[in-house]
């Protein structure tokens, strides 16, 4: 424990101090998707192609543009798609819920509901360097109650740029830039889920083998609702520690910044297979988007194996603050 509380981050450098090592991030393009992988090792996934759903489910609720899997530095997966009790949950995505377009009621998470959905479009950029890869892709929302038949609301432009891995950690940076090519106004209306970064765990874990920690002092039973600079999941795993996790971020320039975030309490989903987050701009405030401009939202994630402390999550923010 103290070795650990040795660590210091240096963001140009990305130098663990200590016994660790740099393995550079490759992209590789599949049929399903575009891994990004360290070393022969997947790290993650960004799905381009629809995920096909259970025999018996709505064909609705299949989609693509979504992070998943994403594991841990020691391979262990912290996502999940399509559980059974939420059919629409996709690893880490963010589509908005309570939308009003040209006054009709629009939402683009509840897929079954089949008033609008979201999609990867189009690769707009991939660069690799000596400190990173980055992907940058198009990713359409739509309006499936258009009266003239479906409609494109609101494209989003949204980077994913995964640092090289260093030893039982990495970072992503995960960028998002919204915009409407309507004439009229998109009104992301105040609602408890939408938008921003969303995060549907692992069916290991549960509020008995997963902790949650704000950086103001909030867990599980009291997050909720709140406002927060960063969040640490972290639960059991195969991991040779043990445990894993994910540190989230939001950038200081985010709207309603520090910002609200949805932590299902321990009762939801009857107590089973109940760890869902997210960082949501919307929840206490509806956000108007005007035609003709754009709005952008930043995180990061610090994946790890092994424990996160509240010091070092600070530290990891105070970084990321200054990008």
């Amino acid at each position: 424990m103290i070795f650990k509380r040795l660590f210091y981050i240096s963001l140009a450098s990305f130098i663990f101090i200590g016994n660790a090592f740099t393995q550079n991030i490759i992209m590789e393009e599949t049929s399903n998707g575009i891994d990004f992988k360290a070393a022969g090792q997947l790290l993650l996934t960004y799905q381009t192609a629809k995920a096909e759903v259970p025999a018996g489910v709505k064909p609705e609720f299949s989609k693509s543009g979504f992070i998943h899997p994403l594991a841990s530095p020691s391979g262990q997966v912290l996502t999940r798609i399509q559980p059974p009790d939420h059919y629409h949950h996709y690893g880490i995505w963010g589509p908005w819920t309570k939308t009003t377009i040209e006054g009709r009621e629009v939402d683009f998470w509840n897929l079954g509901d089949g008033k609008g959905r979201v999609d990867f479009e189009k690769v707009i950029s991939k660069k690799t360097n000596s400190k990173f890869s980055e992907l940058v892709v198009r990713q359409n929302h739509m309006d499936l109650l258009a009266p003239k038949g479906p409609q494109l609301a609101l494209e989003e432009d949204l980077s994913i740029r995964v640092w090289n891995k260093e030893g039982e950690r990495y970072l992503i940076d995960y960028s998002t830039t919204i915009s409407t090519p309507l004439k009229s106004s998109v009104i992301l209306e105040a609602y408890r889920y939408g938008g921003g970064i969303g995060f549907r765990a692992t069916e290991k874990w549960d509020h008995t083998k997963s902790t949650i920690l704000t950086s103001e002092g909030n867990d599980r039973k009291s997050a909720d609702g709140t406002f927060a600079k960063w969040l640490i999941i972290q639960g059991e795993s195969s991991a040779p520690s043990g445990q894993s996790g994910i540190l989230f971020l939001s950038h200081p320039d985010n709207r309603s910044h520090p910002e609200p975030m949805r932590v299902w309490p321990e009762d939801s989903n009857e107590g089973k297979e109940n760890v869902f987050l997210e960082f949501c701009p919307i929840r206490h405030e509806s956000w108007e988007i005007l035609p003709g401009k754009k709005y952008t939202l930043h995180y990061r994630m610090v994946v790890f194996d092994g424990n996160m402390t509240p010091e070092e999550a600070e530290e990891y923010w105070k970084s990321f603050s200054k990008k």
